[in-house]
């Protein structure tokens, strides 16, 4: 295991613990999150050292890494997310012109082959090997790492970069964000999808919240401690976006966790109730945030 000392984004050395979980996915191992006293950011520490991370997703049911359609909640997930392919990008188009489009943590692609049927000159990055080749069936340009990305397209820079779900499973923040910002274009838009743990679903799930997913997430962003982390990084936040469905597909997995069954109508229910409950406070299950690049 790999214990952090300092908070992965302010350098703050003073944490306090928050929620203690587990795998419930997978290992059914028990992990803790803490929270940053300086800047608010919970994260899971100690976490399994990089080099194990991958060990996490290793499972024909980590439905964003493969296309099965076993059980109830696959199916869902395959639903939902063929019907969001088009919201998604019709988003992109309301910030930026088509243009060049690099989708991190592309998962199996079906972005990437949605948005260059329309259009935009698209590159992806998927560290999984099951994932990327289902990914480069679908398109050609996916690379293992940012590294592979830079040693075959050196020149190119995107007009539009998206993390969808991606940014709570990446190691090192630092080498990311320096990344992202040299990758962008001048104004070019980032979009970051994450889970929300201020919502109600995470306050009602509590320590068996799906969307925590331990170790696999790594940080659980609020908006507060993302925009403060994006601003020193030299983007500004535009705007923040809901993601109305993530709400009962995380109810569906948390009370599965919870009392060891899918239960539909309580899930249905809780999903319900935390997006009616979001109208007003804004805490939607997940958000997407927009940012720009300003410096």
């Amino acid at each position: 295991m790999n214990t952090l000392y300092s908070c992965p984004t302010c350098g703050s050395n003073q944490f306090k613990p928050f929620l203690k979980s587990k795998d419930y996915f997978l290992s059914q191992e028990e992990f803790n999150i803490v929270q940053c006293l300086g800047c608010g950011l919970k994260f899971t520490n100690p976490r399994p050292i990089d080099s194990m991370l991958g060990e996490y997703y290793k499972s024909q049911d980590y439905i964003s890494h493969s296309n099965t359609k076993r059980g109830l909640v696959p199916t869902l997930y395959q639903w939902i997310r063929n019907y969001t392919l088009g919201s998604k990008e019709k988003l992109l188009n309301s910030y930026v012109s088509r243009g060049t489009l690099l989708d991190y943590g592309c998962g199996s692609g079906h972005f990437l082959a949605h948005c260059q049927k329309r259009g935009w000159k698209v590159h992806g990055i998927e560290p999984d090997n099951g994932a990327r080749e289902i990914a480069k069936s679908q398109t050609e340009r996916v690379y293992k790492s940012k590294e592979e990305l830079l040693e075959n397209s050196p020149n190119t820079q995107f007009s539009a970069i998206s993390l969808w779900h991606v940014l709570e499973h990446l190691p090192n923040l630092t080498s990311v964000m320096d990344f992202l910002k040299a990758a962008l274009e001048k104004e070019g838009v980032l979009f970051v999808a994450l889970p929300n743990p201020l919502s109600y679903d995470a306050c009602h799930y509590k320590t068996h919240w799906a969307a925590y997913d331990l170790p696999r997430h790594l940080y659980h962003f609020e908006k507060e401690s993302l925009s403060r982390f994006f601003q020193q990084s030299g983007f500004a936040l535009v705007a923040v976006k809901p993601m109305y469905f993530d709400s009962f597909y995380v109810s569906l997995l948390s009370e599965k966790y919870l009392h060891g069954k899918t239960r539909f109508l309580p899930a249905i229910w809780s999903g319900l109730l935390s997006n009616l409950k979001a109208i007003r406070s804004g805490q939607y299950s997940s958000l997407i945030y927009v940012f720009r690049k300003v410096k």
